[in-house]
């Protein structure tokens, strides 16, 4: 009989290698096409068997029973995505001739001499990650190769440059090791113990000294002495840090030293070196949360990246990231004087050991300080806190220099139980940063007060409303808008005049926070009882004087050359307020139709349009709330009769660059930005009576010193009061997007 014809299909089958075949075919030996997820015929096998009703106590299998081996089973389909097969051989194109114009750039050179690829461009799908290399949660037990010493003399460390190292010619991404071959810097690393993600050290320590000279918020719970010391160890060293407080070092110090940042219309500020590094140190931070392994440092780690995506206006990820590191930090106890409990030790979870010494303990003091007022500052909008303050126990920390220095100090005896903590300011306890914390809290007593009134009440508040018949008010009132500027001591008050220890002037970012933020605090709580209509109303006039003096603190910082964007991040917050002030302003002297004091007006919120865009050059915060401030300037923009309001702007004054808020004494390694050009070391006291006027008057919107006051008045706050004008409507307002 002859044999039949082989269909087209059949002949057009590719033949199928060694062991190909699914394993149950080729048990029973019969013909497979190596289909996946299954096979054709063990799919018309299955198909059979499950046409027929099972026997009782037996169950058809779900699918059928194909298995092919995890080696020799070769699919006749890729299961990789072609696209992203594409993607990933574009990026390796890329990488290719960046590296060949790196050569040619750098001259003719040899075998021996090809540039050291960039760690940090070590990632997957890249050539050089082949290896696949697994580390552990820190880089100091990820290779068990205690034999082989650490190659400290192969490490070429470059000039690190202390200035803002923008520049690309400058930047640390830059820096090559020659004389060595990719593959055997490869196999350095993975015998020396040194995490692949993270730079090379020299790079890595060029962005640690970055992070603590520029950087307002994060550097202050690191021991900067001995984390410098750590960073030289021996990476598998137990003291060596943590790889996730490393990664969000990078990203947080890439705003000062990258060069491959794009900014997005909406002011969203792109880098990919940083992101990388966030990525990074969400990882850690992912690990920890599933196995609770380091979770101190890594708590520390998620602190920084927090402080990161605030001055990034990534508003999601902050209040995530608040919650998150405030509820972990509960279980450690940090929340407890001496930052550790010696009873109800029995409940379940794991707490820390009690602190080894005193710069364990005053690190932790301060991760939780900083995990607090981060609470505080992301809840200004009218959020609940995470803590309540009667829940805070422990002890406010020491004072930078001593926490430097590890002197022994006694524990600092003022917490937020104290009955007059904010009033009341130990000169061996006393610091701007110190200061910073509690003017942060005052704040936060102030989003209670609003928060909790607002609650269970049945209406909004109303501009009607005499605010001080409220419970608890008159106190808050005198506290943030007198009681606290008042009594802060003498070394931290604007003084008439003051000589610049060594002729080298500089900036306290923390103390010029300490003098706007109760501003920001007065306008946050009287703004629902703003009425311009009656100046006599004491909330008018608290409004009106706040956003003046915070006007004029920015006026005085622009006659110095410090940059802007060095300030704490919150300042654009207070800028925003003061502006919103000025918007309702503004609107009301378009209903009265006072073009002269409205074209002022209009100068005044450009100029803090100005700032807050100045600033989102390098923290997109900046520009996100100037965005917002638009939003609110809608109305006013469509009443006015400027016809390019945006763009008015104010009289050039004849300022002279002069020093700002400079403490007397300062430690040797204390946060603050440096003045490129003191030329003078003359202080000027902003809460003069040039700035701030009786309460019934509107006129002077923080005139800069030396600019005088018209004479005679063009206008009287009684003339103001009759005019015949329409109610203000109250402006809503928001602090993020």
């Amino acid at each position: 009989m002859p044999k039949a014809t082989p269909t087209a299909s059949a002949t057009n089958r590719p033949a199928l290698r060694r062991n190909q075949a699914c394993r149950p075919c080729r048990k029973r030996k019969l013909k497979c096409d190596a289909a996946r997820p299954h096979c054709s015929t063990c799919v018309k096998q299955w198909q059979s068997l499950i046409s027929v009703p099972a026997p009782p106590d037996y169950a058809h299998p779900a699918e059928p029973q194909c298995v092919y081996d995890p080696v020799d089973g070769l699919a006749l389909a890729p299961d990789t995505n072609p696209l992203e097969k594409i993607r990933l051989l574009e990026e390796e194109v890329s990488k290719l001739k960046i590296q060949l114009q790196e050569q040619r750039n750098n001259g003719p050179s040899g075998p021996s001499q090809q540039p050291l690829r960039r760690l940090s461009q070590l990632r997957p799908g890249s050539a050089s990650s082949s290896l696949n290399l697994e580390f552990g949660s820190q880089a100091t037990s990820s290779v068990q190769t205690p034999s082989l010493p650490y190659p400290k003399d192969r490490i070429i460390s470059g000039h690190m440059h202390d200035s803002d190292s923008r520049d690309n010619n400058n930047s640390p991404e830059l820096y090559e090791v020659r004389h060595k071959s990719s593959t055997d810097t490869i196999l350095e690393i993975i015998y020396s113990g040194w995490n692949p993600d993270l730079p090379e050290r020299s790079v890595l320590e060029h962005y640690i000294d970055v992070f603590f000279k520029c950087d307002p918020c994060g550097p202050r719970i690191l021991h900067r002495p001995s984390f410098l010391a750590a960073v030289r160890l021996d990476p598998r060293d137990s003291s060596f840090p943590h790889s996730a407080i490393l990664h969000a070092i990078c990203a947080s110090a890439s705003r000062w030293s990258s060069r491959n940042v794009a900014t997005l219309p909406d002011g969203t500020r792109r880098d990919e070196f940083a992101e990388f590094h966030a990525s990074k140190t969400r990882q850690y931070i992912d690990k920890t949360m599933a196995t609770g392994q380091d979770i101190f440092p890594v708590v520390q780690a998620c602190i920084l990246l927090a402080w990161y995506f605030y001055q990034e206006g990534r508003w999601v990820e902050i209040w995530i990231f608040a919650g998150f590191q405030t509820r972990v930090a509960i279980p450690l106890r940090l929340n407890y004087p001496g930052t550790f409990s010696t009873h109800n030790t029995t409940s379940p979870g794991g707490y820390l050991p009690p602190p080894k010494d005193l710069r364990d303990l005053e690190s932790r003091r301060r991760t939780w300080w900083t995990t607090i007022i981060f609470d505080r500052i992301v809840s200004v909008g009218g959020w609940i806190h995470a803590i309540d303050e009667r829940d805070i126990g422990t002890e406010l920390p020491l004072r930078g220099e001593d926490f430097d220095s590890e002197q022994l100090m006694p524990s600092n005896p003022q917490d937020m139980y104290t009955e007059d903590v904010f009033t009341t300011h130990l000169p061996k306890y006393t610091d701007s940063f110190l200061l910073l914390i509690k003017a942060i809290m005052l704040f936060g007593r102030v989003t209670d007060f609003n928060v909790r009134g607002n609650l269970r009440a049945p209406t909004a508040p109303s501009k009607f409303q005499d605010p001080f018949e409220l419970p608890g008010f008159a106190d808050l009132d005198r506290l943030v808008y007198n009681d606290f500027i008042e009594n802060l001591p003498s070394m931290f008050k604007m003084t008439s005049a003051n000589e610049v220890p060594g002729n080298h002037g500089s900036v306290d970012t923390d103390l010029y926070m300490v003098h706007i933020i109760p501003h920001a605090a007065t306008i946050t709580l009287h703004n629902p009882y703003l009425d311009l209509t009656d100046l006599n109303r004491i909330s008018t006039s608290r409004c009106i004087n706040a956003a003046r003096a915070i006007l004029s603190a920015y006026f005085k910082l622009s006659e110095t050359s410090l940059d802007i964007s060095r300030l704490h991040p919150f300042v654009a917050i207070c800028w925003y307020l003061a502006a919103v002030v000025q918007v309702q302003v503004c609107k009301h002297f378009i209903e009265i139709g006072d073009e002269a004091r409205e074209d002022q007006v209009w100068g005044e919120i450009n100029v803090l349009r100005q700032a807050m865009i100045n600033y989102g050059t390098r923290s997109p915060i900046g520009t996100r709330q100037e965005k917002l401030l638009q939003g609110l300037m809608r109305e006013i923009v469509r009443l006015t009769s400027q016809k390019q309001p945006l763009e008015v702007g104010l009289p050039l004054y004849p300022f002279s660059h002069t020093t700002l808020f400079v403490t007397p004494t300062l430690p040797e390694n204390a946060q603050m930005a440096p003045l490129p050009n003191p030329s003078t070391s003359h202080l000027m006291e902003y809460a003069s009576p040039m700035f701030i006027r009786d309460p019934g008057s509107l006129d002077l919107y923080c005139r800069p010193a030396g600019n005088p006051p018209p004479l005679p008045p063009s206008w009287s706050p009684h003339e103001f009061q009759q005019s015949p004008s329409p109610e203000s409507g109250l402006v809503r307002w928001s602090y993020c997007a």
